[in-house]
């Protein structure tokens, strides 16, 4: 690993450090150590960087902003690339724009509706970046990032970079194959928008935002949803009828504003909430015969 570290360092990609702790880079505020942790400062840097790793054979896995990723204690193998900024530009072509993997996705809805283009309404209170929200195929208010994308920009694990069209990319609820079937990391997003009434625009923008704030705990530390909705029934409803609200284990607590929601209360472990995770999936399996599957990442070492 000094091998590795020292010729990303002598590569000058951009921030290179060992052994940090992901807690401060997750938005649930959890989460053990990378053995190394780069920030590329550029895409160019970015794929010299894979190249390295690539070399030395070590483990690796792209981070965005942070939520719905849950990170081990015992933090996590190999090489962890936060894609921030230097990867975050923006460039808009009438209707259509192209953008950074590490631009913020509310930032972007925002912007995008200044400038009346319609689209991107629902993710004005997703709290993520855009290649996290290509890579899980985010979504809120009846719709999804599979709704807009054109296409995806990826940087996969042997180097190659590849455009992926919408079909390619395979999207279903939650889900691409970039999670499971083909890894990698999304460098840029290009999306269809819709020119629209801008005051229109903004103001449901500002009615999705609201109602965030009204029925979502993001007043505290969160990864987000936590359980994907087995559909046509509703995980937080059925985690609030069954009386788990509040229900709390360490410093992990169901939110009492919304039944899918674990916020860390308090010094929350991984463990806590893995804890809690699994008391929920047998409440709701016992007492509905209902199987929950987490939406969050549950990612790092055992």
């Amino acid at each position: 690993m000094n091998e590795l570290l020292n010729e990303l360092q002598n590569a000058n990609i951009g921030k290179v450090k060992i052994n940090e702790p992901l807690a401060p880079y997750t938005t649930i505020k959890i989460g053990g150590p990378a053995d190394l942790f780069i920030e590329p400062s550029s895409f160019e840097n970015l794929q010299k960087a894979m190249e390295i790793i690539r070399k030395h054979g070590v483990k690796w896995r792209a981070i965005g902003r942070g939520s719905n990723l849950l990170v081990s204690d015992n933090g996590i193998e190999g090489v962890v690339i936060k894609l921030g900024a230097g990867m975050d530009q923006l460039a808009i072509d009438g209707e259509q724009i192209t953008v950074g993997g590490g631009h913020s996705l509310v930032s972007l809805s925002t912007l995008i509706s200044k400038k009346g283009l319609s689209g991107l309404e629902f993710a004005s209170g997703i709290p993520g970046s855009v290649g996290g929200a290509v890579y899980m195929n985010a979504g809120a208010h009846g719709s999804d990032i599979s709704k807009i994308l054109t296409k995806a920009h990826t940087l996969f694990a042997d180097g190659r970079m590849e455009w992926l069209s919408n079909e390619e990319m395979a999207f279903s609820y939650r889900t691409s194959v970039l999670q499971k079937k083909r890894p990698g990391i999304v460098l840029e997003a290009v999306f269809q928008l819709k020119k629209g009434d801008r005051a229109e625009i903004v103001s449901e923008m500002q009615k999705n935002k609201d109602y965030r704030k009204e029925t979502q705990p993001w007043n505290f530390p969160c990864a987000g949803s936590i359980f994907r909705n087995p559909l046509p029934q509703f995980a937080g409803k059925l985690i609030e009828t069954a009386g788990l609200k509040g229900y709390q284990i360490g410093g992990a607590k169901i939110s009492e504003m919304h039944g899918n929601f674990i916020v860390n209360a308090g010094d929350a472990s991984a463990s806590d909430v893995l804890a809690l995770i699994d008391y929920v999936k047998e409440t709701v399996n016992r007492l509905y015969n209902v199987k929950m599957e987490t939406e969050v990442e549950i990612i790092g070492r055992k």
